[in-house]
């Protein structure tokens, strides 16, 4: 594997030892893409246990899933960070241990040897709980190749992975240039409750150097600006149930328009479950929940079945960063912001004036406006 200029990393073929087997074709889950899905079962749930909940994004259910795993011998894969605050896929075959994978991590994970270990626990008889992104999901469903009773795959509604190149420049020469000094990232604090969560990076348990809205943050805010997601992320292929993963969570956005007194600002997750497995996992939880359907689940959470757009200054962010760094993302994300407010005084106009204005009129207005 290796980064690109955004900093993505992708298969290199050393053509003087490949033999044209054409296995990397047969197991490319974008070439060969899985039939999309509806779950058997959709929830709103969370765990009965508030610590775990407080530590979690939404509502607790992975670590839940991932307790009984290890509590029935087996291994739990997740996403950690590593000593450079990196993201890098990690294994534990202990409860203490799923405390790193805890939480979202706005960056795109380096899964490294973890489908080796995965099959080597596997043949092994181990009970092996996987949890990815949906394209990770579909990935080791391809390399694995084969149905195995003790897998249980469990992916996560995903917006889109950001470049990890702006990640560790963001940390390194916009937070702190001493890495070690850092103690802890959440991307997604809930000390101000779950609807106003908040990103912070803390020197010690009670010492911040970083402690912002997530709307207020930098790196967040071109994130949610599409700005530097992975490029395959705008026509992601394992969308709409398609990594044939067992379960899959995500914050329960929009329950307090379905079941408010649910909602106690502590955190809701929301659970699709896919397999006769996951099902049997899932009624195993000590949790509480709220059987919901799928068209409820879309209505505030259209990621599940729809691509983060591509920004139209895509290109623009990565030509500037080349030269100003983590300062382009204001630079970029100002000038689509400003667009944004521009188109929506031009739709204001048009409403007042009942549509009649021609396209080429508009056109004028919006010139003589950004003028």
């Amino acid at each position: 594997m290796q980064a690109d200029s955004e900093g993505f990393d992708y298969p290199i073929i050393n053509k003087e030892v490949c033999i044209d087997c054409g296995l990397c074709n047969k197991v490319c889950p974008v070439i060969n893409q899985n039939q999309s899905r509806k779950p058997i079962k959709v929830y709103a749930a969370k765990s009965k246990r508030e610590e775990i909940r407080l530590k979690s994004s939404s509502g607790g259910i992975f670590t839940e899933l991932a307790e009984q795993t290890i509590n029935d011998g087996g291994v739990v894969f997740g996403a950690r960070f590593d000593e450079n605050w990196n993201v890098i896929h990690d294994y534990t075959e202990t409860i203490e241990g799923l405390a790193k994978f805890r939480g979202s991590k706005y960056v795109q994970s380096r899964i490294g040897d973890n489908y080796i270990y995965v099959e080597q626990f596997l043949k092994n008889n181990r009970e092996v709980l996987f949890s990815g992104t949906p394209c990770q999901i579909a990935g080791l469903r391809r390399f694995l190749n084969k149905e195995y009773e003790n897998l249980l795959l469990v992916d996560i509604v995903c917006y889109g992975v950001p470049s990890p190149l702006v990640w560790r420049d963001y940390l390194h020469n916009y937070i702190t240039p001493q890495l070690n000094d850092i103690h802890e990232v959440s991307f997604r604090n809930k000390k101000t409750g779950w609807n106003n969560s908040s990103i912070s990076i803390a020197k010690s348990t009670n010492s911040f150097i970083l402690n912002e809205p997530l709307a207020n943050n930098l790196y967040i805010r071109g994130f949610f600006n599409n700005i530097y997601l992975r490029p395959s992320c705008h026509v992601c292929s394992s969308k709409k149930g398609k990594s044939n993963s067992d379960i899959t969570i995500a914050d329960y956005w929009g329950i307090d328009n379905i079941k408010p007194d649910f909602n106690d600002n502590k955190g809701v997750s929301l659970v699709m479950i896919y397999s006769n497995k996951g099902n049997s996992l899932y009624r195993n939880l000590y949790i509480e929940n709220y059987q919901s359907t799928y068209n409820e689940a879309l209505r505030k959470n259209w990621a599940i079945e729809e691509c983060a757009p591509e920004s139209k200054l895509r290109s623009y962010f990565w030509t500037k960063y080349r030269n100003k760094g983590v300062k382009a993302i204001n630079m970029t994300c100002n000038k689509l912001e400003g667009s944004t407010y521009i188109d929506k005084v031009i739709h204001k106009l048009k409403v007042i004036l009942k549509d009649n204005l021609s396209q080429r009129q508009l056109n004028t207005l919006k010139r003589l406006i950004t003028s």
